[in-house]
């Protein structure tokens, strides 16, 4: 808009001049002040628009007093361009009604100043008026204009109706105080109420009185009252609806605020049952939560497994043909097809293992892992995370959730060995999993059920630990329901060719070296070998055996005495390489002595006195035991 000078007005323009001016127009109009702020003159019509007070002598501002930096800035548009229009200026009736204007303005130049002459139009009676007018040319259209707006409304009437009916969605309506105005088809079915029962009453009091929990859901909480209140869409997911036989369904659900003539009439909810829906997401989250439990224990059952593989003798039968060795085995056919909790008892090395594999090769479990566990090596503090695992965060170090070892053996066999190494306190623990064939994970309140078979083995007399108060007696007897005893080998001499040759033929393959000659000098020098180490012992014989031969006649080297001969000053000093059992054993005792000083006292674990020694934490608790005893 280019700018235009202010119309000027006859020099010293009186007041009379300017009311005329302003009683010209058809309309309200006023002439103003912008540096004083006053009212110069106002015709009839503004009169009645403001009311007359507000006009004599008045100030513009008081005409607009919500918006008088839109007032300021328009004036300043006026005596800048001459002329302006604008709709941001809501006025103030007589009777304090807020008035919606559009003002033309001009600048008109006077001796006084510059003066503004507003003509202000009532956009709320130009649309009545504009109403009248269609309202009149309908009525001139006669008969014919009037058939065709019913014709097209029943029509619209009509369509909306069978969009309603055919919708698969509930769509009900609610009027400003929340009583029901209409139900489709749909909502009908998915609540149970008909149509009539609902029109007129409050849809929340009916439907959405109550959270799923049973807490009460307060109307002024509510999303879909909130529509209407606030003018605002709301979307809800996951709600519940209450069905009249008092039945919930799971609901998502979109509250819309109906408004007509910017008057907020009410609300329509289009809403959709996903009770079904969320049962499958449930039952999905479950199979999936199952899914990585049982990926979690393949991958524990795994790492173990592949532990037993690496730690496992290279035997797994049985040998022998002993009378202490048909015993065993006839006791394992009794015992293998039943649940029977078994207790193996025997020294070090006896073959206590080799008897627990052998119970559940032939046992219905057969099929499902041997999870054996060396009561021994496990440190005092994590025996119960060991046994029955833990959760992330249950303790330092816990940095992930563990299964335990009771739960790596469900439906499977579980096996202790060492079981007279378990601390006092843990005891009533494993008796009451034992008992109630439950427990839970360190740091977690979930009780988990579990079907174990157990076993134990231990070179213990566990009876006489239990007199003496360091055993639990009631956990004695529960394991003690199958006692089978691993007799030394010192008992079953007539074993002992078999073994050897058993454990020739794994050493040469092992070691790839050629197979010696196993003489009937040796046989008879094994034989008559006490083996304090049993079978272990034997098998690390026969092995130094492989070593030192090469080929040709086995070479036993036992560290056996000397034969006895007169103490004689020729003959008192042994030959030389010749160890004594008393030297042998000293040497072994200092072997030890010197490996637990190294290792800080600890006996199992790595860098511990076993792994120093090369042998197993088992073995040497039974030679710590026996130089005690």
């Amino acid at each position: 808009m280019q700018k235009r000078n202010p119309a000027p007005l006859a020099e010293g323009a009186p007041a009379p001049l300017l009311a005329a001016l302003a009683a010209a127009q058809p309309g309200p109009a006023l002439v103003a002040d912008p540096a004083t702020d006053l009212i110069r003159a106002a015709n009839a019509p503004a009169a009645a628009l403001f009311g007359r007070d507000a006009l004599e002598g008045g100030r513009l501002s008081r005409l607009f007093p919500d918006a008088a930096p839109a007032l300021i800035v328009f004036a300043e548009e006026i005596a800048d361009r001459g002329a302006a229009w604008t709709r941001a200026l809501p006025g103030r009736r007589a009777d304090g009604a807020a008035l919606d204007l559009e003002i033309d303005g001009r600048a008109l130049a006077s001796p006084d100043g510059l003066l503004l002459f507003f003509v202000l139009h009532d956009l709320g009676e130009r649309a009545r008026r504009n109403a009248e007018i269609d309202a009149d040319r309908y009525a001139r259209g006669g008969l014919l204009e009037w058939r065709r707006l019913a014709r097209l409304s029943g029509e619209a009437a009509r369509v909306s109706e069978l969009i309603l009916t055919a919708a698969g969605d509930g769509i009900y309506g609610v009027d400003v105080e929340g009583r029901t105005t209409f139900a489709n088809p749909a909502a009908e079915r998915m609540l149970g109420w008909g149509a009539e029962e609902l029109l007129g009453r409050s849809i929340h009091d009916l439907i959405h009185h109550t959270h799923a929990d049973g807490r009460r859901y307060a109307n002024e909480t509510c999303p879909i009252y909130n529509a209407f209140r606030f003018a605002k869409v709301n979307t809800v997911e996951d709600e519940v609806f209450w069905r009249k036989d008092g039945r919930p369904i799971r609901v998502e659900y979109t509250s819309t605020p109906i408004i007509d003539q910017g008057q907020v009439q009410g609300a329509v909810v289009v809403f959709r049952d996903i009770t079904e829906r969320k049962a499958n997401e449930a039952r999905l989250r479950e199979a999936l939560e199952e899914v990585a439990a049982l990926k979690q224990r393949l991958e524990m059952e795994n790492e173990y497994l592949q532990e037993e593989v690496r730690a496992r003798s290279p035997h797994s039968g049985i040998i022998g043909r002993s009378a202490a060795i048909l015993r065993t085995l006839e006791q394992i056919a009794l015992v293998a097809p039943t649940d029977a909790n078994v207790l193996i008892t025997g020294e070090s090395g006896s073959g206590k293992e080799l008897v627990a594999q052998a119970v559940h090769r032939e046992s219905r479990r057969a099929d499902r892992p041997l999870i054996r566990v060396n009561c021994a090596a496990i440190p005092r503090e994590l025996f119960e995370s060991e046994f029955f695992g833990h959760v992330k965060g249950a303790f330092t170090g816990a940095v992930r959730d563990r299964a335990g070892r009771f739960e790596l053996a469900h439906g499977g066999t579980l096996f202790l060995d060492e079981i007279g190494e378990i601390p006092l306190e843990l005891q009533g623990k494993l008796l009451r999993v034992l008992q109630e064939r439950s427990f839970e994970r360190v740091g977690e309140a979930r009780t988990r059920e579990i079907d174990v078979r157990l076993i134990a083995a231990t070179n213990r007399d566990l009876a006489a630990e239990a007199r003496a108060g360091r055993f639990r007696e009631d956990l004695y007897f529960r394991l003690n329901v199958f006692p089978i005893h691993c007799a030394p080998l010192r008992e079953r001499r007539e074993d002992v060719p078999l073994l050897a040759e058993h454990f020739l033929d794994r050493a040469c393959a092992r070691l790839g070296a050629p197979r010696p000659t196993l003489t009937k000098a040796a046989v008879a020098q094994l034989s008559a070998y006490d083996w304090p180490g049993n079978a272990r012992e034997l098998q690390n014989v026969i092995e130094r055996a492989v070593i030192v031969s090469r080929g040709g006649k086995a070479t036993i080297d036992l560290g056996a005495p000397a034969p006895a001969v007169a103490e004689t000053p020729a003959t008192a000093a042994a030959p030389p390489g010749v160890v004594t059992e008393a030297e042998r054993r000293a040497r072994d005792a200092a072997a030890v002595e010197a490996a637990l000083a190294a290792a800080g006292g600890r006996v199992s674990g790595p860098g511990g006195a076993a792994a120093l020694l090369g042998v197993k934490p088992s073995t040497l608790y039974s030679r710590l035991r026996r130089r005690r005893g």
